[in-house]
């Protein structure tokens, strides 16, 4: 009898798993782009006119305002050339006081008809020309009176100055290639990126252009530099190797952290912010065709497949555009002790935070 009786079935031990309960959120997809930050405006300090510079007046890598004065050139030969031409207007306006004395006495004898037309003529004529003399010695006067003010070389714009490329006793004319210094505006600067050029027509929908959006400037040392940023689409042709376009981004950098010719990675906003669905990454599995898919329970507390359609992640999490809605739930650990259709009991899911995950990490070393 003991030989015939069947063995006594063990009872099946239902698994647990820890599970979360699928809600919509609200999701703002970003871009994290390469670019280069350019600065708002360039100004190339240069001699409008040749000399020995004298002085330089600034402190170089120093804020400079507009109207400054950088550079003092020898001003000796130009004060003399304003000289020169000061008198050459006193001689031209006494001419012309003597002609205008002239023609005034023929005109009076002309109505007496003492002198002949032809003398009255001639007086006017000389009158107009010292007339014409005054003019062009005023002329003279103001351009030799300009040439003097530009020996003090000024800043033509409000900016922070780069070393000075000349010094003191340097020669410098107006047809050097090389600057005298340059001074950069950088209180507000411009990020170049690169975009798809795909990725364009729905940036320029849901962005205006020149609208104020949040943009993140990330340094090379990770900084982040939270400022109010005004994306502008400035980029007009792709680029045939990339397929991309420019983008810049203007930012304001009060603390002047940013400098112009930095690399950065710009966080620009994709779009407005929608509500998707958020699994945490372990929730998500992939087979071995590259499909992914999650655990979910069904109403019965059984475990089935669910196949997902994935668009990207934020703060590492997966965002679901298909295949999961808002209250199922969704199984993060112990999918390897599931099999299709079995009674699962659920507990909900607990994130280890940083010092959980390394108190367990010095657990098991």
């Amino acid at each position: 009898m003991t030989a015939c009786s069947s063995p006594e079935t063990p009872a099946q031990v239902v698994p647990k798993v820890s599970v979360v309960t699928v809600v919509a959120q609200r999701v703002q997809r970003d871009d994290e782009l390469q670019g280069r930050v350019a600065a708002l405006r360039t100004a190339q300090i240069r001699a409008q006119v040749g000399g020995i510079v004298r002085k330089r007046l600034f402190e170089q890598g120093a804020e400079v305002a507009a109207g400054q004065a950088l550079f003092q050139i020898d001003p000796a030969a130009f004060r003399a050339d304003v000289d020169s031409a000061l008198a050459a207007l006193q001689r031209s306006e006494a001419a012309l006081s003597r002609s205008r004395l002239q023609a005034q006495r023929l005109q009076a004898l002309a109505a007496a008809q003492a002198v002949s037309q032809q003398h009255r003529d001639d007086a006017t004529s000389e009158y107009e020309q010292a007339r014409a003399a005054v003019a062009e010695a005023r002329a003279i006067l103001a351009r030799r009176q300009l040439d003097l003010r530009y020996a003090t070389v000024s800043a033509p714009i409000a900016g922070r100055i780069d070393q000075a490329m000349v010094t003191e006793g340097a020669l410098v004319n107006v047809t050097d290639a090389e600057p005298m210094a340059l001074v950069q505006q950088i209180d507000q600067v411009y990020v170049d990126v690169r975009q798809p050029a795909s990725q364009l027509p729905a940036m320029r929908r849901d962005v205006v252009d020149g609208g104020a959006v949040p943009v993140a400037i990330i340094g090379a040392n990770g900084q982040v530099h939270e400022q109010a940023g005004q994306l502008l689409f400035s980029g007009i042709n792709v680029d045939a190797r990339t397929g991309d376009v420019v983008l810049r981004v203007l930012v304001d950098n009060p603390r002047r952290d940013l400098l112009p010719g930095m690399f950065v990675r710009a966080r620009v906003p994709r779009g407005s912010a929608s509500e998707q669905p958020l699994l945490p990454q372990q929730a998500v599995l992939r087979s071995a065709g590259g499909q992914t898919y999650a655990w979910v329970i069904d109403g019965d507390g059984k475990a089935v497949i669910r196949t997902l359609e994935l668009d990207g992640s934020v703060d590492r999490q997966w965002i679901v555009r298909s295949g999961l809605k808002p209250g199922e739930q969704v199984v993060v650990e112990g999918q390897e002790r599931l099999q299709e259709g079995r009674l699962v009991e659920t507990l909900p899911w607990q994130p280890v935070s940083a010092l959980g995950k390394a108190a367990v990490a010095s657990r098991t070393h």
